[in-house]
């Protein structure tokens, strides 16, 4: 394509997110004249990013332009490519209440942003903003690609597929290109000289292949030096959070033979066998960080807020390359340079194991065609086996979703690994009653208020 292309963010006032992406944009020579639109409700932070975006363009010496809204459907206006990042209900109250309320029935988590009774409410508060960005492209951006950097990944992606079957999406996640990073430094390997080969959904995707370019350009597997590493107490070595060991991925990598490419703390709640009532014993040995993802919020927002002080104050901003996937797409999208990414798309067939109307994450290659998921075939039947219990919970998410019909979402609670392995199903439905209450006005209407039709 020829000009500059028009990139709009929705959910802009995550200053320090949207400084990463826009970073890397401008980094890109086809891109830097880019318009950007930036769109937030909270006016102080919307205006606080634009600084950083103009002192980022300043510092590259790029010619980009910068635009506020407050209106979606004008920042929508026009737009080529459509970033969104943007949490419902923020870290307080709803955060807060998907790790509370479960408490009171002894149900502990670590994340509860993708699935489990939190990522269910996640997705029933996310997925209609998410519609309406749909709608609003269909009128005013209909050729647009959607960048989706939202929990929960798979639900909002597959419900996005189900109800807007034309927009053009892409849901990415940094968890493949990160863990394949964390496995090189375990293994004191040189990132760039491992190959690997993933598939699966968003955070339970593994790694079909992960090998060593050797000398003579032959390639080593690296399999049995991870388990080797993991047996002799070599790894995992001690990562960023000293709070998350990442014992529990290697413990499956043991029982299942492959390598999962999201956080042990996240894994540790998509499987029912880590976090139980009463063993405090497996907390300790897997180092289980339980309510991990409200102490990270804290952190984070206390690091955002001195970030963005500190980049609001500053002449200029020094840039460096994140190893999120937006501008290789949006690179690619424009003047038809390859590139391969991971990203989550509906599965077509991608994955025959799975079904095909599910939210999968494979390789893509993206040009100037867009984004075109690669075919990857049947999975180890063990992998497709538990990926099948988390896809369960994000199809009856969706349905709720699609046929607002309120009894889905006590089906999704219930066919949930880690809460049947916790609770009976009269605390399950007394559980989604209680989240429902307690979320009120950040859910859709028809998913508020009393159950209508009582269990049996």
């Amino acid at each position: 394509m020829t000009g500059n292309p028009k990139i709009t963010f929705i959910g802009a006032g995550s200053t320090v997110f949207m400084k990463n992406i826009i970073g890397d944009v401008l980094q890109r020579p086809a891109l830097s004249g880019a318009r950007f639109a930036l769109m937030d409700l909270n006016p102080q932070r919307l205006e606080e990013s634009a600084i950083v975006v103009r002192k980022l363009a300043s510092t590259l010496g790029a010619s980009a332009t910068v635009e506020t809204f407050t209106d979606q459907r004008k920042a929508l206006d026009g737009a080529h490519f459509v970033v969104v990042a943007f949490q419902i209900g923020g870290y307080e109250p709803c955060t807060v209440t998907d790790f509370e309320v479960p408490k009171k029935y002894g149900l502990r988590q670590t994340i509860a942003d993708t699935l489990g009774v939190g990522g269910i409410m996640r997705g029933l508060r996310t997925v209609p903003h998410l519609w309406k960005i749909c709608e609003d492209m269909l009128a005013v951006c209909p050729e647009a690609v959607i960048l989706q950097y939202v929990n929960p990944m798979a639900i909002n992606t597959w419900a996005i597929a189900e109800k807007y079957p034309t927009i053009k999406q892409v849901g990415l996640c940094h968890s493949v290109q990160g863990t394949a990073m964390e496995l090189a430094h375990d293994l004191d390997i040189p990132y760039e000289e491992i190959r690997y080969r993933s598939a699966g959904i968003n955070h339970m995707a593994f790694y079909l292949k992960f090998e060593h370019r050797q000398p003579d350009g032959s390639y080593r597997d690296l399999y049995p030096d991870l388990v080797r590493g993991y047996r002799e107490g070599r790894a995992p070595k001690p990562g960023w959070n000293p709070r998350c060991p990442n014992k529990v991925r290697y413990e499956m990598l043991t029982r299942l033979g492959y390598f999962v490419t999201e956080s042990s703390e996240h894994f540790a709640e998509y499987t029912p066998y880590f976090i139980k009532e009463g063993r405090e014993d497996l907390i300790e040995k897997f180092g289980i960080p339980l309510d991990e993802y409200p102490k990270r919020c804290i952190e984070q927002i206390a690091r955002w807020k001195s970030q963005a002080d500190e980049y609001r104050n500053a002449d200029k901003i020094e840039v460096t390359q994140s190893k999120e996937y937006a501008s290789s797409i949006i690179n690619s999208v424009w003047t038809g340079e390859p590139s391969v990414i991971y990203g989550n798309v509906r599965n077509n067939g991608c994955i025959t194991s799975l079904p095909y109307n599910c939210a999968a994450e494979v390789p893509c290659l993206v040009d100037a065609s867009g984004i075109q998921p690669t075919f990857i075939g049947d999975l180890p039947p063990q992998l497709t086996a538990l990926m099948r219990t988390n896809i369960n919970v994000q199809e009856l998410t969706v349905q709720a979703l699609m046929t607002e019909n309120r009894e889905h979402i006590y089906h999704a609670a219930m066919m949930d690994p880690h809460t049947a392995a916790e609770l009976d199903l009269d605390q399950i439905w007394s559980l989604t009653d209680d989240l429902l209450a307690a979320h009120g006005d950040w859910l859709p209407e028809w998913a508020r208020g009393a159950r209508k039709v009582q269990a049996a």
